[in-house]
């Protein structure tokens, strides 16, 4: 019986879930708006709103906390900076999961998982910074 168990084993391992998470938190802490599966963007809100609450909370142990999960200096420099203060007087419920359809290939129920008071600008600026500096790059070789 699984009693007092949570989260679910999405048929991996779990190096690979903790590694998985740990990424899509990334994602979404840089993004504030993915799309994956229902079941995984059900079990991604604990991660997201533990990662928040210890960017609300805002000192070096915390800080260190939330590296030791995520792994990227980006995520935790947006966490600690932009989120924190964005989300100080809300007390929880940092995300919410929109039903998308279902993938074409498998059927599977697809889910986009997105901060509340989210910055729109934010999906897709690092690739757009991406893009404008490779064609800047261009432009300076040619001339």
């Amino acid at each position: 019986m699984r009693h007092r168990m949570s989260g679910r084993k999405l048929n991996r391992t779990s190096s690979h879930r903790k590694a998985m998470f740990s990424n899509m938190t990334a994602s979404l802490i840089v993004h504030e708006q993915i799309k994956t599966t229902l079941p995984k963007a059900k079990d991604l809100r604990t991660f997201i709103d533990k990662m928040i609450s210890l960017g609300k909370r805002g000192d070096l142990h915390a800080r260190r906390q939330a590296f030791s999960f995520l792994r990227n200096d980006e995520a935790v420099s947006k966490l600690f900076s932009t989120l924190s203060e964005r989300y100080q007087e809300r007390p929880g419920g940092y995300c919410r999961v929109l039903k998308a359809g279902f993938r074409y290939g498998d059927c599977a129920p697809m889910a986009i998982i997105e901060l509340v008071d989210r910055d729109p600008a934010a999906k897709g600026a690092a690739d757009k910074a991406r893009v404008e500096a490779e064609a800047d790059m261009e432009d300076a070789t040619e001339a």
